[in-house]
């Protein structure tokens, strides 16, 4: 990412009160947009908890089953972070990944369709201009 001169930015839909404890295990600016002001100007409207649809590929980054995320979730958010309770927005709210260059123009868009559909890292990266393994 520095060698291209790129930076990631997560905008998480919950309260701001969150990002202190994301910030430990994340390298990267975190941002909060409770009010979804960010998410409805990219264009993301999409609200489900739908997973993988039997007819697509379930994506590399998911090694574990529904069960084990399910239970990662728990255990790194409310158990961890009892205080976090209910303030983590909107748990169907699907996001997306952006790629934007130094003009600010919207170089690439993937908006979610289900709760299991982020890009591949590899195919972000190339569209972020990332050598990337």
């Amino acid at each position: 990412l520095l060698k291209a001169d790129r930076q990631i930015i997560v905008v998480g839909c919950g309260s701001y009160e969150a990002i202190a404890a994301y910030k430990a295990s994340c390298p990267y600016a975190i941002f909060a947009d409770p009010k979804r002001e960010l998410y409805h100007a990219l264009g993301m409207t999409t609200e489900t908890l739908a997973r993988t649809p039997a007819n697509e590929k379930r994506p590399s980054y998911l090694r574990k089953g529904l069960l084990g995320n399910i239970l990662s979730s728990i255990w790194s958010g409310p158990l961890k972070n009892p205080s976090l309770i209910g303030k983590q927005g909107n748990i169907s709210q699907l996001g997306g990944e952006f790629v934007f260059d130094s003009d600010t123009t919207c170089t690439f868009a993937h908006r979610m369709k289900h709760t299991e559909d982020h890009t591949e890292i590899s195919e972000l990266m190339k569209a972020a201009g990332v050598e990337y393994p």
